[in-house]
């Protein structure tokens, strides 16, 4: 499921809002992890993928004997849904080139591109937050979900601003869209030696893409 967040499950077991943690493995550069919740989702935390950076420092890391596998990208694939598309070039490294487009005034056109490395991501992408409209919010509350959100978990938009505390970065809200679709990919279960570029792209269109 897609709707709002990345689910996955097996044998009618499912856990969902996965991708902030599974970029901070990718972005980590961890592929072989042990994850256990008590819960049907994974915490928001603040609504990046900083604290799951954090955490994962504090555990530390463990070197394996085995080679890793990687995906690398040798000619174009691409797919587009209307006015979203989404596509991977051939690079020697991993790049994600990404742009937004809302009908509001904080969000019109906002693009960003990144040479994802764990530096990079770390200093760059994981402190980025989700982000989301105050009408959605509302929506989601009516149907009985998004009820442990909050304004500590996410940036806000009113009508004409941002009603909670100040942004992390200027385009703070496109470098989460980077953040997710780091996330998304870290599903197809190798790193990518490639160059992702999308457009108006979201949890649906990354794993249509996947």
């Amino acid at each position: 499921d897609t709707t709002l967040a990345t689910s996955i499950g097996s044998n009618g077991c499912r856990v969902s809002t996965i991708e902030h943690l599974m970029a901070a493995f990718y972005g980590l550069g961890i592929d072989n992890a042990q994850v256990e919740v008590d819960g049907p989702e994974v915490p928001i935390m603040d609504g990046s993928a900083a604290s799951f950076v954090y955490l994962v420092h504090e555990a530390g890391l463990k070197r394996l004997t085995r080679p890793r596998r990687y995906l690398k990208v040798l000619h174009p694939v691409s797919l587009t849904q209307g006015e979203k598309s989404i596509a991977l070039y051939p690079s020697e490294h991993f790049k994600v080139t990404y742009s937004i487009s809302f009908d509001h005034p904080l969000l019109r056109h906002m693009t960003h591109t990144l040479r994802v490395t764990q530096e990079s991501f770390v200093d760059e992408i994981a402190p980025a937050r989700t982000f989301g409209f105050l009408k959605e919010v509302e929506m989601l509350r009516k149907k009985g979900l998004a009820l442990g959100g909050s304004l500590d978990n996410a940036v806000v938009l009113g009508e004409t601003g941002i009603l909670n505390n100040a942004l992390r970065f200027d385009d703070e809200f496109v470098r989460h869209k980077i953040l997710d679709a780091i996330g998304d990919l870290a599903l197809l279960g190798a790193p990518v030696i490639g160059h992702l570029v999308a457009h108006r792209g979201g949890h649906e269109l990354h794993a249509a893409f996947a």
